[in-house]
Formats: structure tokens, C-alpha cells, sequence
């Protein structure tokens, strides 16, 4: 989900020195360049933002500058008028609880340790094992996916959830660790196995979700045992062979999966991010170069190169080659292989979703989350034909990918990744299509995309068609490298930007782009509709979900910086069209340490699944003493992070 560095064996998150410098001295015209030549700051954002916004810049409420109505006093009155929202706001805290909304419950689903399988034991922090864990829901809950039960249907009360388990914080896990604890082999075994995937079956009765125990469905996917397959143009390339894997198509496992996607054909589309950390050994020898533009290096989050040498790079450097894709999963056949689909390039992914034509074109749009790294789209060869949407289950093995490059004036431009086309010929070190999807990232370098401020989900909206991008921040970015779709220098609140196809046509290789809102407070420079209250002023935009109305819901990520402000992350919706356009409301809030991930809604909208990762991490706190112990609350029992289930007291429509 979010950009990590190292601390010990775990990742610290948001504020830490960038784990990818190379790309700040990338060849290719910045835009920032661009908008010094044609624009001032000023300028450019009037110029960009829609009529009814209000700009808040060092320190003073802006009038005039995006339309004639600012915010108006610290406190900001909300103008019932301006949105369709019709829920009271969580007012802004940091407490060891979590909040939502008044008239709405917030109930736990399933928490880390809990059973997947009928045959999983009973939670016992001071008893972990990996055989255990395999068998168990996993670790940081991330992006979560709503199936209807049964498939093909729009069920609301009966499905599968398929949800990801990013990273693991040993600190949090095992009693008497710290940052500085060497690790046992059995400790990072049981690591390795609370990485991955669950599939659960979910029942709602009497207006209450549970899991339904014994399910056929069930499944637990995990990095240590599930086997998996590259499919798609790079699978059985020399440089995705190694020492155990002659064919270059076999995998065993995926790591720090992050957000992801529903298809439109019953799967789930997840995204391995930060495979990077966990990777020991010098990058040398010909895959240098590429490893050091992934971030690479020999000073690994994680311990487990010392006991699965598919992790030391110095026995197997092809290995990273195999991670930094898009995994479909089939959650309806718990028996399947899971597919890594390498047209979809390869990069630090954080999410994968899916826009379907009128005439079956199917296009996925994704976000590389790390500073100064760039948005992409990929059209699939063929068509998707609606009344037999199974037969699409390889439609995402032949395709075009594009990277993006946003010009002042608001156009966007999508350059193809094509090999033999441009700089993506042998002369630059790219002998075959192979190449340019395994260096996805130099590839982009190379066409003079536009770096931004940490692309993370990036969503269609399935009423309106625009494309939203969620810009997380990027404290590194300078006065020099600024552009009109990342205006702020050290910027450490974020922005989200809304794209439009020409006419609808996803395919179009221009489209226009807006910048929607610029997240934090008025010091920030924040940028939001009229009326926006000082409750839903977010940081940070993460993760985001569209509901039946074509609302915007997004969730935030501050890491650190959450317990800095004391302000918890939380769930924000805003309408993206009318009065109430780009004014955040608060609706949920998480407990002190967490970050909120994965939101999801059942197809008619009465329940919204998000997922609770990390409670309890914060600065100085461990498996011992935690911030919270949060949901349990009880002595002993360490914070767990866990999916919630909210639904509203009448039965209702989330939101209103």
C-alpha cells in the first residue's frame, strides 16, 4: 500500500528516505520544466480546477482564485446543500478505538490469526506456527474483493471476499522482538506464511456478516507453498529462469501484495508492490542495473535470505524477475493456479481495475507507488464478449501498455511501451518484448513519461467513466520538479486527479485531466469544494471505491505522520459530480497506528468491507506494548489487524 523503508526487520512507512533515488535524475523533460515555461504555479491551477473549488494556500483561506466561495474559518461550516451525502461526519481524533459514523456499525469480520480453514487452530500469539498460519488469516489485511455467491449473480448477502496480506511487522507478532531481534527460522517461517492471499465465504443474517466455517471455498495463498505461473510475454524468458525454475514460467508464491481488482469475468487482479525489500545480496553482474531501478539492495527488510536462499540474489539474481506483477486469482476454484500476467508490466504495483467498453474492449489502468514513478494502462487484444465472460479468463495475456505524461494544459498523452518502437530497441539494452515488461519502470524512464507523486489506485467510475488516481505524496519532490498534476514541493499531503476519455473511448491515446482535489489543511495548501468541513480535510489519499451513485470513497495512509498530527487515517466520500462535488466527508476512522485499506461494496450498496491494517504501529511500540490492542482489547493479545463489515442500523444504503 504504501512506500516503505527499513527499520530492523520491519518497514517503517511514508516518511523515510525513498527507496528508489535513481529516478530523480531520469533523462526526459520534467514537467516541471514545462510549466516554468508556460505557466506559474498560480496560473496553472486556475487553470485546471474546476469553477466551484476553494483554494487554501500558506496559511490563508484563498477566495476568488477557483471560483467566488471559499472555505469559510477554521471550523467550516458544511453546506448541507452541496453534497448527497447524508451522514453526520466523525469529528477528527486519534484514539485507540475505531469511530464511524452515527447510525452506522462498524463490526469486525475476520482478524489476523483467525480460522480460514476448518482445520486452522485456534489464535495463540505465544504459539505461532507456520503451519498453523498457512491455515489462518494472514497478516495486514490490504485490498479486500467482493464475489457474489453465487457467481454470476449481484447478491448482496452472500459471497466471497478475497483479501491480501501485504507485509508483516515481527515486532507486532512475536512477543520480546524488536527491530533489532534476529529472528529463529521458525519466526520467519511463520512470516512467510502470513504473507498472501485468504478466500473466505461471508453470509449475512439478521443483518450481521460472518464467515461461514467449513466453506469449499476456502483458501489461503500464501509466498512459502503455492505454486503459480507466468503467463503472458515474458514467461519462459531467460531472465525469469533460475537455478529451481529451468522453464522460467513456475513461481512459488507472491509477496506484499497490495491493493488490486474485480474482473468483470469473476477474478481478482492483485498487485505485488514493494517486492524489493525483501531481497539480500550486491546487486552485480548483467541484472544490475535492473535491480538497482527496483531498489534493490543489500540491506533487506526481512530476514529470510538466511533460510530460503530465493531471497539471496548473490545464488539467485534472476529471482526478483518473478515478482512485481499482476496475480489473477480464480476465487470460485479454490484448486486453481494463481497467473502472473507479465503484459501488464512489471513495477511496484499498487492496484489493477478494469474498464469494459461498450464493444467488450477491456482496459486496466495501474499505479507504480513510489515517488517520482508513473501511471500506466494496458487495452487487451481482444474482446470481451459479455454473454460468456469465463472465455475472457486470458484475456490479459496479449495487450498494449501504455505510461502516461501529463502536459500543463491539461492533456494527457499515453505513450505505448512498444518494443522496437523509439528508444525500446537492442541499441538501449532491450532485445525483445521480454525486456521492456521486465524493465517496465526504464522503458517509461526512457519515453519521458511524467514522474508523479506516488500513483496508487487508480479506479473508473463505473456512472461517469472518468478515471481517478489517488497521489499518495511525495516529500521528495523539489521547487524545480514541479508540474501542473504535482504542484507542491514537499508535498506530504497528496492530491487526486480525475482523467477523461475523449467521448468515453478508453482507448483514445489523449485524454484530458483535472486535478480534482489536493488533500491536507489550509498550511498545505489544500484544495477542495466549497463547503468542505475541518472533519473531512483529508492526508494522503490511498485506496478508493466508487458506489452505486458514482460517489468517490476514499481511504487515507499517513503512516507515521498519523500519530505526529494525531489524526487518524479514515474512510472520506465526496460526490465527483454537482454542488457537492470534491467535498470530502468523514465516515470512518481507524485506531491509533492503522492505516485504512481495501474499501468494497456489496452491489447494492448496504455494506461497505474495509480493512484495518497495522493497528498499534506506532513510534516506539511493539508485540508488548502496543498503542492499542484494538479489536480485542485484552491483555496479552496483540493489536490484530482485521476486515470490518459496516452496514447502517435501518438495513440502508451506505452514505445515504
Amino acid at each position: 500500500m504504501t512506500e516503505m523503508a527499513p527499520r530492523g526487520d520491519r518497514p517503517l512507512r511514508y516518511d523515510e528516505d525513498d527507496a528508489n533515488p535513481t529516478n530523480k535524475t531520469l533523462a526526459g523533460p520534467s514537467i516541471g520544466e514545462i510549466i516554468d515555461r508556460r505557466f506559474s504555479r498560480r496560473t496553472a491551477l486556475k487553470g485546471l480546477f474546476g469553477g466551484t473549488a476553494a483554494v487554501v494556500a500558506g496559511g490563508a483561506l484563498t477566495a476568488g482564485l477557483l471560483g467566488t466561495t471559499g472555505l469559510a474559518g477554521a471550523a467550516h461550516a458544511a453546506d448541507a446543500a452541496a453534497t448527497t451525502l447524508g451522514f453526520t461526519e466523525v469529528p477528527v481524533g486519534y484514539t485507540t478505538a475505531d469511530a464511524v459514523a452515527p447510525g452506522y456499525s462498524a463490526d469486525v469480520l475476520i482478524r489476523w490469526g483467525d480460522k480460514v480453514l476448518a482445520d486452522a487452530p485456534a489464535f495463540d500469539p505465544a504459539a505461532q506456527t507456520a503451519d498453523g498460519q498457512r491455515r489462518q488469516f494472514g497478516y495486514n489485511n490490504d485490498f479486500i474483493g467482493y464475489l457474489p455467491l453465487p457467481a454470476g449473480s449481484d447478491a448482496s448477502d452472500h459471497g466471497l471476499l478475497v483479501v491480501n496480506h501485504e507485509y508483516t511487522s515481527a515486532d507486532m507478532m512475536f512477543a520480546g522482538v524488536t527491530a533489532d531481534t534476529q529472528l529463529n527460522e521458525a519466526q520467519v517461517a511463520v512470516e512467510i506464511a502470513a504473507h498472501g492471499q485468504s478466500v473466505i465465504e461471508v453470509k449475512r443474517s439478521n443483518g450481521k456478516w460472518a464467515v461461514v466455517e467449513g466453506s469449499r471455498y476456502a483458501r489461503r495463498i500464501d509466498t512459502g507453498t503455492t505454486p503459480m505461473v507466468l503467463t503472458g510475454p515474458a514467461a519462459g524468458h531467460d531472465r525469469l529462469k533460475t537455478r529451481d525454475d529451468a522453464t522460467g514460467t513456475q513461481v512459488i508464491g507472491t509477496i506484499n501484495n497490495c491493493a488490486g481488482g474485480v474482473t468483470p469475468w469473476g477474478t481478482v487482479l492483485v498487485a505485488e508492490e514493494n517486492f524489493h525489500g525483501y531481497f539480500a545480496g550486491t546487486p552485480t553482474g548483467a541484472e544490475a542495473a535492473n535491480h538497482k531501478r527496483y531498489g534493490i539492495t543489500d540491506e533487506p527488510w526481512y530476514q529470510w535470505h538466511r533460510f530460503d536462499a530465493r531471497f539471496n540474489i548473490d545464488a539467485n539474481p534472476t529471482e526478483p524477475n518473478r515478482f512485481g506483477w499482476i496475480v489473477e486469482i480464480d476465487p470460485y476454484d479454490p484448486a486453481s493456479m494463481p497467473k502472473k500476467r507479465t503484459a501488464l508490466g512489471r513495477m511496484k504495483h499498487e492496484a489493477a481495475n478494469v474498464h469494459v467498453g461498450d464493444d467488450g474492449t477491456v482496459v486496466v489502468y495501474m499505479g507504480d507507488d513510489e515517488r517520482f514513478e508513473y501511471l500506466y494502462r494496458f487495452i487487451a487484444s481482444a474482446k470481451l464478449d459479455r454473454a460468456n465472460p469465463a472465455t475472457a479468463r486470458d484475456i490479459l495475456d496479449d495487450g498494449r501498455l501504455s505510461v502516461a505524461k501529463f502536459s500543463d494544459d491539461g492533456a494527457l498523452e499515453w505513450l505505448p511501451l512498444d518494443w522496437g518502437q523509439g528508444p525500446l530497441t537492442p541499441a538501449n539494452g532491450f532485445n525483445s518484448a521480454a525486456d521492456v515488461l521486465i524493465e517496465t519502470r526504464r522503458a517509461a524512464d526512457l519515453l519521458g513519461a511524467t514522474r508523479m507523486d506516488r500513483p496508487e489506485d487508480v479506479e473508473p467510475n463505473p456512472v461517469t467513466g472518468k478515471v481517478y488516481v489517488m497521489l499518495t505524496n511525495n516529500n521528495k519532490r523539489t521547487a524545480d520538479q514541479l508540474d501542473a498534476a504535482n504542484p507542491r514541493a514537499k508535498n506530504e499531503t497528496g492530491q487526486v486527479i480525475e482523467l477523461t476519455a475523449p467521448d468515453g473511448d478508453h482507448t483514445a491515446s489523449r485524454f484530458t485531466w483535472d486535478m480534482f482535489l489536493m488533500a491536507g489543511k489550509p498550511e498545505d495548501g489544500a484544495v477542495y469544494g466549497a463547503g468542505t468541513t475541518e472533519a473531512g480535510q483529508l492526508y494522503c489519499p490511498d485506496n478508493c471505491a466508487f458506489d452505486n451513485k458514482g460517489r468517490l470513497w476514499i481511504t487515507t495512509d499517513q503512516g507515521s505522520a498519523a500519530g505526529k498530527r494525531q489524526i487518524a487515517d479514515g474512510v472520506y466520500a465526496t460526490d465527483t459530480t454537482g454542488a457537492g462535488r470534491a467535498v470530502p466527508r468523514h465516515f470512518y476512522r481507524v485506531p491509533t497506528g492503522a492505516e485504512m485499506c481495501g474499501p468494497c461494496f456489496t452491489p447494492d450498496n448496504t455494506t461497505l468491507f474495509v480493512a484495518v491494517q497495522h493497528p498499534g504501529e506506532d513510534k516506539g511500540s511493539s508485540f508488548d506494548t502496543p498503542s492499542t490492542r484494538w479489536p480485542d482489547f485484552k491483555d496479552g493479545v496483540p493489536p490484530r489487524p482485521s476486515v470490518v463489515a459496516i452496514t447502517k442500523a435501518d438495513g440502508g444504503v451506505i452514505g445515504g
